[in-house]
């Protein structure tokens, strides 16, 4: 009979998920020899080869791809056996996966982490940032908690509980002629110049549906993983983008950049924390939502 440990399928997923095995080892918090014997003791037990190691690459061979799903679906059920275990204890104990998506990740986490510190210093909190698809995939999976991302979701899988409204404005080079009275109307021919972030970031389908029938041309020529990148475009005048207003005071420290608002009803997004309907971390998400929702005024200053 083969007998896997959870330690190996641990390793395995971290493995599957980086290609990398300094990087997988990080992610378990083990040394690289480590992770690659345990590696070796599950292809000998197994009696196939999962990773193709060819210099700096991995490849995972067609057995390691079949075998994937299977393990995720066994530790997901570790870990919920691991939830069940903790019932007795207080809500906001142990370990809480958060996913969160990049455009709100560098300005929410500021504000968050030491909220968590201090109202639930016996929580452990896990962090990965990814575009939207990615989180909604990994929630249904069971592989992380909860996430916060913008509304609407459209997974019939997930509780949304909206936590505010997050306003658009336009950030765009200081000495821009195209912006002297601002405030500026969502079909102004200025924003065909607009510069979205690459396809996957829900980011670029907002700025997309906040233009209307402007066409933006500067999208085939430009483009960006992070805000923070394509503000510094903007900056040294490469075109405009939509900022959204809770990252508009960390955008108000960029040299050569100014931020305008578009004319009444202003544009914007609705950020939620969602979760895997009947969850068992149901009650710590609602406290987590509660703890979300208290942090707008500090987050979205100009709104309160």
């Amino acid at each position: 009979m083969i007998r896997l440990t959870v330690r190996q399928m641990l390793y395995f997923h971290a493995l599957a998920q980086t290609l990398h095995f300094g990087r997988a080892a990080e992610l378990v918090g083990v040394t690289q020899p480590a992770l690659s014997a345990q590696m070796a003791e599950m292809e000998e037990r197994l009696g196939c080869l999962l990773f193709e190691r060819g210099g700096k690459s991995v490849t995972m061979t067609p057995e390691a791809h079949e075998l994937l799903p299977r393990i995720e679906n066994i530790l997901s059920d570790i870990r919920d056996v691991e939830t069940l275990a903790r019932r007795g204890r207080s809500a906001m104990e142990g370990k809480f996966r958060l996913g969160i998506i990049p455009t709100v990740a560098p300005y929410l986490l500021p504000l968050l982490l030491p909220e968590l510190k201090t109202r639930f210093p016996a929580l452990v909190l896990e962090l990965r940032e990814a575009v939207t698809d990615t989180l909604i995939e990994e929630t249904a999976a069971g592989r992380i908690d909860g996430f916060v991302a913008a509304m609407p979701l459209d997974y019939p899988g997930l509780v949304e509980e909206e936590l505010f409204e997050d306003r658009f404005f336009l950030a765009v080079a200081e000495n821009d002629p195209g912006f002297t009275a601002p405030p500026v109307a969502p079909d102004s021919p200025a924003l065909e110049r607009l510069m979205l972030l690459e396809e996957g970031h829900c980011l670029r389908e907002q700025a997309l549906a906040v233009c209307g029938d402007v066409k933006p041309v500067a999208m085939a020529s430009y483009g960006a993983t992070s805000l923070t990148t394509l503000l510094q475009m903007v900056a040294h005048g490469l075109g405009v983008t939509l900022i959204p207003e809770m990252a508009a005071k960390a955008a108000g420290t960029v040299r050569n950049l100014k931020i305008v608002p578009f004319t009444e009803p202003m544009p914007s997004r609705r950020i939620c924390l969602a979760w895997r309907r009947h969850s068992i971390r149901d009650e710590e998400c609602v406290e987590l939502a509660k703890t979300l929702r208290g942090l707008r005024d500090r987050l979205l200053p100009q709104t309160a």
